[in-house]
């Protein structure tokens, strides 16, 4: 569905630039590639007889980084982070003598977080890593189909009042573009753990949940530490954006080089207070980041890392990027997700009107009623929300916000089916094919030299195989103490307590109980931070009605008029 757009009023809006890091390549030879762009936009260009494709990284041929290969029976490029089975410095190289062994089935032996295009045999096809941890853009443009890492170099190509519009209202209402599209008409998405050829996309079988009975604790402990420690060799300074909770640290922890550590807050926050402590613990150096307007300014450089189809929101510390003083970044993303069962949902004893949460899992779970609970949805809001924004993007009322998110998210979840053997995995594999939080790592990854730690193989490996009910806080936890016994000397803020469950009970009460201090959250308030800067008058200064809008949901109007403005 189409509807054309209206410029809005409000901040001036500057057009899509591009990325440091980038692919970009067609279906096609030399000439072909030439039409779209130059190749002095590139580090290394590599042609085969069905692909062409350029490669810009500043990591390019270090080892376990971006590689490129090519013989006269193919060629392959491998870009972000790469770890092949006998452990060959370049990625590309052994990819393409294994994929002559083997054929696809090469692919399930690489471990990392990349994006390949390979060609060989006649055959040439884009792939992503097992959980699509960097997203590819294809369009088919003028009888050539073009692809890219970067979403802003197709879309000055389209016509960007070609809105496909459900993927729009997804991107209202939740923050997210569910599945393979994006909010444009003519650019799709490589799919979730797939490929792209010259005229098709498919999938592989990769990422599909096998529960076993093993040493859950022992093992998750032990594939932790290697997968950090495969990780420790990035080049120049080290720094690591550190919480005060518990996924984090454990990289401090196991990799002595980190030097610098940076946490978001007000500097008296019990969380800043932690990260200081853990930092100092593991000998080092740590920088606060003062929560001012910086924290949530949509600029340019941070919306572009959305690419259309996340909120800008996750992506918290790209307004102190001249802060950093690193080569390279590392993070504890998906940690939660993968490891810790975030979005899984746990059975509890009601109290005081509300439940109080357990680690186990609830035996009959709704999973859309749950997945709409954590994903950033208003029921209230979204009824107001076409009125508002109408100035911006013409009518996007809908009959009922709530039955379209719950028909769109059911389609999403019947997809999910063949991957999983319970509703459980099947509610965390949705969350996975549409994480909302990819942006803060496309950003660290554009900017830095930076490794995918939780994209690991044997991590991956590990969330498939052990089942849901284990997949909780207390195993990770567990693990955690196994690599490092001395790494909770200083407690997570708001787990104060060695047992899961005096933690859960605390929090509980303390959000229950008047005169009783809540735990202070892990992020900055977004609301007095938009409140103190006034955002409301540089975004929106001529349209009162968005104003009355949640922030969360005036920031998502920002950044996706950004894109189609």
């Amino acid at each position: 569905m189409s509807s054309t757009l209206e410029a809005g009023a409000g901040r001036s809006q500057s057009p899509p630039t591009g990325m440091k890091k980038e692919v970009f390549g067609v279906f096609g030879d030399r000439e072909a590639l030439s039409r779209f762009r130059s190749e002095r936009a590139f580090d290394a260009v590599l042609e085969g007889e069905g692909v062409a494709v350029g490669v810009r990284d500043a990591g390019l041929g270090a080892s376990g980084r971006t590689a490129r290969y090519s013989n006269d029976r193919g060629s392959c490029l491998l870009f972000g982070d790469a770890f092949p089975a006998d452990g060959d410095p370049n990625a590309a190289r052994w990819l393409l003598d294994r994929y002559e062994a083997v054929g696809r089935e090469a692919l399930a032996e690489l471990n990392g977080s990349y994006l390949v295009v390979l060609e060989h045999g006649g055959e040439a096809f884009v792939a992503t890593d097992p959980i699509r941890s960097w997203e590819c853009f294809y369009a088919d443009l003028g009888g050539v189909r073009a692809f890219s890492t970067d979403l802003s170099a197709l879309v000055s190509r389209v016509d960007r009042s070609r809105v496909r519009r459900e993927a729009l209202l997804e991107f209202l209402h939740v923050g997210t573009v569910l599945g393979d599209h994006t909010v444009f008409e003519r650019i799709d998405r490589v799919p979730f753990d797939g490929y792209l050829t010259a005229r098709e996309t498919g999938s592989f079988r990769r990422f599909v949940y096998e529960p076993a009975t093993f040493d859950y604790v022992g093992e998750l402990a032990e594939r932790l530490r290697r997968a950090i420690r495969r990780r420790a060799d990035l080049p120049g300074r080290k720094g690591l954006l550190l919480s005060g909770g518990k996924d984090s640290r454990i990289l401090l922890s196991q990799l002595p080089g980190i030097e610098q550590c940076y946490t978001i807050g007000d500097p008296d926050a019990r969380e800043v207070r932690s990260a200081r402590k853990v930092a100092r613990q593991y000998g080092a150096a740590h920088t606060v980041l003062v929560p001012d307007d910086r924290y949530l300014q949509p600029t340019a450089e941070k919306l572009r890392y959305t690419q259309g189809i996340k909120e800008s929101l996750h992506i918290h510390h790209a307004g102190y990027n001249d802060a950093f003083d690193v080569d390279t970044m590392y993070h504890g993303a998906l940690f939660d997700t993968l490891l810790k069962g975030y979005f899984l949902e746990r059975d509890g004893v009601s109290a005081f009107g509300s439940k109080l949460p357990s680690t186990r899992l609830h035996p009959d779970p709704d999973p859309i009623d749950s997945l709409l609970g954590t994903l950033g949805y208003y029921p209230e809001a979204s009824l107001r929300l076409a009125d508002a924004a109408s100035d911006y993007f013409g009518d996007i009322a809908l009959d009922s916000p709530d039955e379209f998110l719950r028909e769109r998210f059911r389609a999403e979840l019947e997809t999910c089916w063949e991957r999983t053997d319970s509703v459980h995995n099947a509610m965390d594999l949705l969350v996975i094919k549409n994480q909302p939080v990819l942006p803060f790592r496309t950003h660290i990854a554009d900017n830095y030299f930076e490794s995918f730690i939780a994209a690991d193989a044997e991590l991956l490996d590990w969330h498939l195989r052990a089942p849901p009910a284990y997949r909780h806080d207390e195993t990770f936890w567990r693990a955690l103490k196994r690599i490092d016994p001395h790494i909770f000397r200083h407690r997570p803020p708001s787990q104060p307590h060695s047992s899961i469950r005096m933690n859960q009970i605390e929090r509980f009460l303390r959000r229950k109980l008047p005169l009783v201090e809540a735990f202070q959250p892990a992020w900055p308030d977004r609301d007095e931070v938009y409140r103190a800067y006034d955002m409301d008058e540089e975004l929106f200064p001529f349209c009162q009605t968005v104003r009355d809008l949640p922030v969360r949901l005036k920031l998502r109007i920002n950044d996706i008029r950004w894109w189609l403005a």
